[in-house]
């Protein structure tokens, strides 16, 4: 009350100093006496003010409210690791479709992209040189066959002759001669006669395998040789994925192999972050670790009904690799890292926020296992640590949207 009374005595002085002043500007210019008491009421004034400036900083603005943030405890559960990889898919079977045979195109005869079956044509190729070489394989084979029975005839002729002493000897022998050469080259006749049928069945060029078949590589009047590759058709049910691990982890999980009674299952991530339906497992691992990347190739196989998924596809390979039984769990959002040095914001009993320096293990799902730095129990801000810092008293309000907050609420 002192305090106000003075500063408004001090208003009305300064009103009525003012008043004089305006009452006495004319005769100042008459009588320079008035000038010096002017002067002295000019000082008043200026006391005045300096003290009215004193009493507007003596007056208190209320204290602003303490900060909000959002907490949630630190909880204790176990925790599965999962690791991740970056794998490229790739058919069980990928066979290159060539020519057996030379000759044009001619037709197409397959839809690209459709699943073919096991032996039905995809292309057609010219067969006049295919069939030319048959007829003439033919022909030889009819003369050759001619030979062959002139000789047994005189085979045949012959032989009694011998016995009689009518015919030489040497002319019985001369005879079966040429019967065994007529035979010989009848049947290797025959052998050419097999072959131009098989160059003229490969002039319909099939498939030989079941899978989805890939877009033609070459044209309608291209001529074709073996070293032609026409198209691919590729086995994708089941399907490869082809994937790098760790030299480490590969002898973690070799030492493990013998605890395990059954196959470790594997989830298969797609690039629209979808999760593959079906599971897969590890088919194989390669023979040998890349000296450049220390990393060892490792083939899963996964099933894929209607062959959704094709090759050349890239894919991410999710697996459980190790349980922490009993793990200090956060959610991600509460933990600030600068240059490696990670920390959270811990409040207290009394609402006092304490900025702790923490050890982070493996992440799973939103959470993260806390290694050494914080207790259970202690409750960590999640929102809003950037706006405080150790000593700060702050509002809080209980997060919810964690992993850790729904299994506290269910149990």
């Amino acid at each position: 009350m002192t305090t106000e009374f003075s500063c408004r005595a001090l208003l009305q002085a300064k009103n009525e100093v003012t008043s004089t002043l305006t009452s006495r500007s004319s005769r100042e210019r008459v009588d320079p006496m008035h000038g010096n008491v002017a002067m002295k009421l000019f000082g008043t004034i200026l006391l005045g003010l300096v003290t009215l400036v004193g009493c507007s900083k003596k007056e208190e603005k209320p204290a602003p409210p303490p900060p909000g943030v959002t907490v949630t405890p630190v909880v204790q559960k176990d925790v599965e690791v999962q690791q991740e990889w970056v794998g490229t898919m790739v058919g069980n079977i990928d066979a290159e479709i060539r020519p057996k045979v030379e000759g044009f195109l001619l037709s197409k005869l397959y839809t690209e992209g459709s699943y073919i079956n096991k032996g039905e044509p995809m292309y057609q190729l010219d067969k006049r040189q295919a069939e030319a070489a048959l007829q003439q394989g033919q022909g030889k084979l009819e003369r050759t066959r001619a030979s062959l029975e002139q000789a047994e005839i005189d085979v045949k002729r012959y032989t009694p002759l011998v016995a009689q002493r009518a015919v030489s000897q040497a002319e019985l022998d001369k005879a079966l001669s040429m019967q065994r050469a007529a035979t010989a080259e009848m049947n290797a006749e025959q052998a050419e006669i097999d072959n131009a049928k098989l160059n003229l069945g490969w002039t319909t060029v099939t498939s030989p395998i079941s899978g989805v078949a890939g877009i033609s590589k070459v044209g309608i009047g291209d001529l074709m040789t073996p070293n032609s590759v026409m198209t691919t058709i590729s086995n994708v049910d089941p399907i490869y994925v082809d994937f790098n691990i760790a030299e480490q982890d590969y002898m973690r999980f070799m030492r493990a192999k013998s605890a395990r009674t059954s196959a470790r299952s594997l989830q298969m991530i797609l690039g629209d972050s979808t999760v593959f339906p079906q599971t897969g497992h590890a088919l194989l691992v390669n023979r040998e670790v890349d000296p450049n990347t220390g990393t060892i190739q490792v083939r899963a196989v996964f099933p894929n009904p209607k062959s959704i998924l094709r090759p050349g596809q890239y894919a991410r390979i999710r697996t459980v690799t190790d349980t922490r039984k009993a793990a200090l769990v956060i959610p991600q959002q509460a933990v600030s890292e600068l240059q490696g040095i990670y920390q959270v914001g811990v409040v207290g009993p009394d609402k006092k926020v304490t900025i702790k320096t923490v050890t982070l293990g493996p992440q799973s799902g939103d959470m993260w296992v806390v290694e050494s730095g914080l207790q259970l129990g202690e409750s960590v801000i999640v929102d809003g640590l950037q706006r405080v810092k150790t000593g700060v008293t702050v509002a809080t309000t209980a997060f919810k949207d964690t992993e850790a907050s729904a299994n506290e609420s269910g149990k």
